[in-house]
């Protein structure tokens, strides 16, 4: 066994340590990109971004800069800086091991693909959230935000060829989903585990930190059932890839389905909500279930134990 070097710094303070390096790279992250945006558009296009007018020349490709290098990139740079420079354990925490049985992706897409009917559901069960009527404020606000965060998504992808649909799904599904497993399903989820000393304890609250970081409180219950997912994809694998490829499937898809709707080659709006039933969510949740049992079973579970102990993996 190896022998950690970070045993002398607790889990609570590697928490602590990890969160202040991801909010410092993203003020960072930010602040290059909003340079960026006034030498390249000036300073109206920012304006026109606070107040939520994507109309305007430039703040298509403005958006695009603060998302990737204001969030996709100190999102990922966070957890590898932590990793190597500050517990030295950089295969422990970001597990990026490739040894495990390729099954396993195959077990994870069908996995991602039958959970859209119970993602569906927890949706609905999110929307209908009231909260009480002396908080009215708050929930006026969380609307707000809401409503403001998927203007912003809407004008991301508005997607006019199939090279900007190709570039929504690189972009949107494949970097965002690396970038957010090494630092929630990777770092955090690792840090948790020795807090915690529990698997499952750690896979939750993970997705609870996940689903909260995105301040999208109407989509709160669906996005914690795929943090728990993506969570469950790596302790039994030992690897982050499994968690990437769920996360690059749900994002992924969502890109290619609004991108067929836009182009109106598809009548089903990606926004809709009701599109099953209650029997669907019945056999949604079935079929989920045992697919993780099939999962974890496949999963050689008592050889990946050793990486929640900090030991490097071949």
């Amino acid at each position: 066994m190896v022998k950690s070097p970070i045993n002398q710094i607790s889990p609570a303070l590697q928490f602590l340590i990890l969160v202040a390096i991801t909010i410092g790279t993203i003020l960072i992250g930010n602040l290059i990109g909003v340079g960026i945006i006034s030498a390249k558009y000036g300073l109206n296009v920012l304006f026109d971004i606070t107040n939520l007018n994507f109309t305007a020349p430039g703040v298509t490709q403005a958006l695009w800069i603060l998302q990737i290098i204001g969030t996709t990139l100190p999102l990922f740079l966070a957890p590898v800086f932590f990793s190597w420079v500050i517990v030295k354990e950089p295969y422990a925490y970001l597990k990026p091991r490739t040894k495990f049985p390729l099954m396993l992706l195959i077990v994870a897409f069908f996995v991602m693909m039958v959970s859209s009917p119970l993602i569906e559901f927890l949706s609905n069960i999110n929307q209908r959230m009231v909260l009480p009527h002396f908080l009215g404020g708050v929930e006026h606000w969380m609307k707000q935000s809401e409503e403001s965060a998927q203007k912003v998504t809407v004008a991301i992808l508005q997607m006019h060829s199939v090279w900007d649909a190709i570039k929504s799904v690189l972009l949107v599904g494949l970097l965002t989903a690396i970038a957010e497993e090494f630092l929630f399903r990777g770092a955090m989820q690792t840090i948790i585990k020795r807090w915690t000393n529990n698997a499952h304890a750690a896979v939750w609250i993970t997705a609870i930190l996940f689903s909260a970081f995105h301040m999208e409180f109407y989509g709160f219950l669906p996005r914690l059932l795929l943090g728990a997912l993506f969570g469950y994809f790596v302790v039994w694998s030992g690897s982050i890839w499994p968690a990437v490829w769920g996360h690059f499937l749900n994002n992924g898809t969502a890109v290619v389905v609004t991108y067929l709707y836009q182009q109106k080659k598809i009548s089903l709006n990606p926004d809709d909500t009701h599109t099953f039933n209650y029997a669907s969510y019945a056999v949604s949740f079935i079929i989920v279930i045992i697919l993780l049992l099939v999962y974890k079973n496949i999963a050689p579970v008592k050889k990946q134990s050793a990486d929640f102990n900090g030991e490097e993996l071949g």
